[in-house]
């Protein structure tokens, strides 16, 4: 985890807390009590209003929040349903990602207590099962633009490798597939994540242009979409 993530969620932690020990943050961050001693003195330095000590506590004073955001009941309901689809994908980043989420944007409703995003009468499901860290592999292709390589059978059992370009996950109830430029077919293509037997990230980037790229798919998907 980078410093400056570290620091935004040191803060938002602190702000759950009433009293936030060294040690509490340093198991919570994984990372040594020193290391927590250094960021604390720099937010302090920052203008942050972080009262303690070492070896008693810290406290971060009242009046020291997120601005209050304003949301309409439906508003409320659309993000729970939102996050408790995330919540339920199986892979553990995301899931962590849309907790803390949650909780940022619960902590900057007004009346945080009288209106929370656990209350919402709508939930997801659909828990995803297995391939998890395929999963993960594939968003950090997408979003570093990296060409994956992977052996895959197609429905009638033909076993093909293929090197895809990967530009958007669809996230069923089944499970998850991916689309993007396939090298091998010159063309676009979905794949099926249960049919996927490897996966690897291979490092080569690739060029988001005008034929190959995310727009120039997403034209194509909603043209084929007009003509059903």
């Amino acid at each position: 985890m980078r410093r400056a993530e570290r620091l935004f969620r040191l803060v938002n932690e602190m702000r759950a807390r009433d009293l936030s020990r060294s040690q509490d943050l340093a198991a919570h961050f994984e990372v040594s009590v020193s290391t927590i001693y250094r960021d604390i003195a720099h937010l302090q330095a920052s203008g942050l209003p972080i009262e303690g000590e070492a070896g008693v506590g810290y406290v971060l004073r009242p009046g020291f929040d997120l601005p209050s955001m304003t949301f309409t009941h439906d508003q409320i309901e659309a993000l729970a349903v939102g996050l408790s689809f995330v919540e339920r994908t199986g892979d553990p980043a995301l899931i962590a990602a849309a907790q803390e989420a949650r909780a940022k944007l619960q902590a900057g409703l007004p009346d945080p207590e009288e209106r929370r995003l656990s209350h919402a009468p709508y939930y997801n499901l659909h828990p995803k099962k297995g391939e998890t860290a395929r999963l993960g592999a594939m968003r950090t292709a997408i979003r570093q633009q990296q060409i994956v390589e992977i052996s895959y059978c197609n429905a009638q059992g033909e076993a093909s490798q293929r090197r895809v370009r990967p530009l958007v996950i669809w996230d069923l109830v089944d499970g998850w597939m991916v689309s993007g430029w396939c090298e091998l077919k010159t063309d676009f293509r979905t794949f099926r994540s249960d049919r996927m037997q490897t996966l690897d990230v291979t490092g080569e980037r690739f060029q988001d242009d005008e034929t190959t790229g995310l727009l120039a798919f997403m034209k194509r998907e909603t043209c084929e979409t007009h003509r059903r």
